[in-house]
């Protein structure tokens, strides 16, 4: 039986230099959430139209992530009541390359997402045992942070840490990325609740504007529909009771993740 590794492995590589191309730090992201027996079909549709990111040899890439919130959750509050601009503040930890990022997402009412970031110190970077006062890093930058988020420094703490394997696609025309993420494990550093979506995964497609994606037809035939999931929101409500933290619409994100799950 071919595997998902089988698959990867015969399709043609792009490195990161090569990805410059398609940075696209101004973009319309779009997501689908699916299940490890889908992706497998997905990527056998597929393999003939995208490059797959190699670094090191590895084509899978292992990645870490801290979430800041201010300490009464506005950005995930925000979020929770469907305001369209909103933002969040993260530092991702690219575990292969030993790269580690502050960085500042922002998305607009016209559905634009834009993504600001500083390289920091990945000597210091977030794991899952950091306390959640922990904002070294926020201090060290706060020229950054100030300028491009809406919340002050002072407020902001450590809520949130993941960590999954991603897969990068790029399609040959170089007009697009697929993000494939799995094994998504969460750690609440405020509640101390852990959480492992395995079995899920998160396909995310990034574009500038509304250019032709080989993707999308793929993804109709298999019925993989577009569908939120913040990484951060649906990690937080994972990993807090309701009576502490509203979970309101995600409750149905929620239920739908554990249908797919289940099946």
């Amino acid at each position: 039986m071919t595997s998902l590794d089988d698959i990867l492995h015969l399709m043609r590589p792009i490195t990161l230099d090569e990805m410059g191309a398609v940075k696209l730090m101004n973009r319309t992201d779009t997501k689908f959430v699916t299940t490890e027996a889908r992706l497998l079909q997905l990527i056998q549709l597929a393999s003939e139209l995208y490059y797959v990111q190699e670094i090191n040899g590895l084509r899978y890439g292992h990645y870490s992530t801290l979430y800041y919130d201010t300490t009464h959750h506005d950005m995930y509050l925000t979020h929770l009541h469907g305001h369209t601009n909103r933002q969040k503040l993260r530092i991702r930890h690219y575990m292969d390359s030993g790269l580690s990022f502050l960085e500042v997402k922002t998305k607009n009412n016209h559905g634009r997402t834009r993504k600001k970031r500083v390289a920091v110190d990945h000597t210091t970077a977030i794991t899952a045992d950091d306390e959640p006062s922990r904002h070294d890093l926020i201090a060290d930058n706060v020229a950054f942070v100030r300028q491009r988020l809406q919340y002050s420094p002072d407020v902001l703490i450590g809520h949130l840490t993941n960590e999954f394997d991603r897969i990068t696609l790029v399609n040959t025309a170089m007009t697009e990325r697929l993000t494939i993420d799995r094994a998504l494990r969460f750690n609440n550093l405020l509640t101390g609740g852990t959480h492992d979506l395995n079995g899920l995964v998160i396909i995310e497609l990034k574009r500038d504007g509304l250019k032709p994606s080989p993707i999308l037809h793929l993804l109709r035939q298999l019925r993989i529909m577009p569908h939120g999931f913040s990484k951060y929101c649906m990690g937080t409500a994972l990993t807090t009771t309701r009576e502490s933290l509203p979970q309101g619409r995600f409750k149905e994100r929620l239920r739908y993740v554990a249908r797919l799950l289940s099946c």
